[in-house]
């Protein structure tokens, strides 16, 4: 280790509070396996409930199932229209992801996502007075804006509650909801197909239905979601403190509310960071199904109703894929990387063949396609492993939106390769995700030898005790007290005692 950095945290003057994490002078409290367990469970059903019902209502599958309910007819959409109201939604995602996350730091993180959930909901209403591709558009670009805090609010909070070991699954089982989103909206879909309302389609009930579901949830977010373990209303005092310790082997602490534009910097110019861009980017264009689907399942040669309710086959695959990958890559003999690897596989294998299989073999087809959802689970995977491998608030918050700027632009981009010229067989399409899908499998293996190769330095630079001991923060008052080393909000740079999960 450079003695020079040692020497000078070591005789460096007292921190201001306002430097350290928000947990930094909480007083440590004991905490047995049993009481960490107890308390785990507990966390459990007041955090992933609520995250696993918002998964489940998001918008990303409405606009799939509003295209066999009637809505490219009723609003006279080309296929090219169509595209671009799947691609919008990204674009101002990622537009706003940076002053989302930055909003995410600065204020409460729950009450933050009670409020665009709230908006998201009176936005997806207003989609059912729309008639006109001008009218969706608008729409669709609010919605982006409004989503566009919730993944982000999401990880931030996994990060906060659980251990860099439990965070996989955690991120895992709320990911998967999209299936059951797949699996409930496709039965409601059948619903709305037979209702015969005068000047009220199909897609307009769909949108109303989980316009209004979408605002229940906005009201429960607001008064019973969490905004961080130091402020849990369902936590007694000593629970929140425990709370803490129990995630303290993260070093990386839960949270500072001041932007630390060193960190910043160091984000941008960290080369790990652009490599989670890019994988995400990357992992994300098979993403592009979501709006497309049922069209690609209705060319196959099935009609509106079996069309509607063979997407629920989707939903029920996304939920096993997913299951499954985040159980490999929990497992410390696999690890995320090698996880994500193996899903690629016969996802791969499927995308190459619903492209060379015969176009009367529907069923083959309908089959490939289904392996092809496999895709899905890596990025879940790689959406846990992210949280868990960066340390320092300004900088996972940074982490983040770049990350999900790189979600945003591979879901807006790959939305266009979906032409009409390249239908029924969209060869071209295909190919793109089998490549895309290569590159990403071929971006976790990269990640982990970085990883790899970064922690064997740190072991060969050994522990300076006293680095490791406790550091003075001068309160607001003056006061000045001890604040353990994990709680100084160090990225996972400045820390050499931090370790990455592989």
């Amino acid at each position: 280790m450079d003695s020079s950095c040692s020497d000078e945290r070591k005789h460096a003057e007292p921190s201001d509070v306002r430097d350290v994490d928000v947990a930094a002078t909480l007083k440590p409290v004991s905490l047995s396996d049993e009481e960490a367990r107890s308390l785990r469970r507990k966390i459990d059903w007041h955090i992933m409930p609520f995250m696993c019902i918002m998964i489940t209502f998001m918008d990303k599958t409405t606009l799939g199932e509003a295209a066999v309910l009637g809505i490219l007819e009723d609003a006279d959409l080309s296929a090219n229209q169509y595209n671009w109201l799947g691609t919008i939604f990204y674009f101002s995602y990622l537009a706003f992801q940076y002053p989302q996350n930055l909003a995410l730091q600065r204020f409460p993180v729950g009450k933050w996502m009670s409020i665009n959930i709230l908006l998201w909901s009176v936005v997806l209403c207003c989609h059912a007075a729309c008639k006109s591709f001008g009218a969706l558009f608008a729409v669709r670009f609010l919605l982006g804006i409004c989503e566009g805090a919730i993944t982000p609010g999401f990880m931030i909070v996994t990060s906060m509650f659980y251990t860099r070991e439990e965070q996989t699954l955690r991120v895992g089982y709320w990911f998967l909801m999209n299936g059951f989103a797949v699996i409930i909206l496709g039965f409601v879909s059948f619903g709305v197909l037979h209702t015969h309302t005068p000047n009220f389609m199909p897609w307009q009930w769909l949108m109303v239905i989980t316009g209004t579901i979408t605002l229940v949830t906005a009201v429960l977010f607001w008064f019973l979601f969490p905004d961080s373990p130091t402020s849990a209303w369902f936590l007694s005092a000593k629970e929140r403190a425990q709370a803490v310790q129990r995630i303290r082997v993260n070093q990386t602490g839960i949270e500072n509310k001041h932007f630390k534009y060193p960190q910043f910097v160091e984000t941008v110019k960290d080369p790990k960071t652009w490599l989670l861009v890019f994988i995400a980017g990357a992992s994300n264009v098979v993403n592009s199904l979501t709006n497309q689907r049922q069209l690609i399942v209705s060319q196959f040669g099935f009609n509106a109703i079996q069309t509607t309710l063979l997407g629920c086959v989707d939903g029920v695959v996304e939920i096993l894929t997913i299951w499954l990958g985040v159980r490999l890559a929990s497992s410390k003999y696999i690890g995320r990387a090698y996880a994500g690897t193996l899903m690629y596989l016969p996802a791969i294998l499927g995308a190459i063949l619903v492209s060379l299989l015969p176009y009367s073999n529907k069923v083959g087809l309908l089959f490939s396609y289904w392996i092809c959802i496999f895709a899905i689970a890596p990025f879940t995977i790689f959406l846990g492993w992210v949280g868990s491998i960066t340390s320092g608030h300004t900088k996972r918050i940074t982490t983040n939106a770049m990350v999900l700027c790189g979600y945003a632009t591979g879901n807006a981009v790959s939305q266009f390769m979906w032409q009409a010229q390249y239908q029924p067989r969209n060869h071209i399409p295909w190919a793109v995700i089998t490549t895309t899908n290569f590159c990403s499998a071929l971006g976790l293996l990269l990640l982990r030898h970085i990883l790899a190769a970064d922690n064997a330095k740190r072991e060969l630079e050994g522990r300076d005790p006293e680095v490791e001991s406790v550091h003075v923060v001068r309160l607001e008052d003056g006061v000045e007290v001890k604040v353990d080393r994990t709680f100084l909000d160090l990225t996972d740079k400045e820390n050499r005692n931090f370790r990455y999960v592989l």
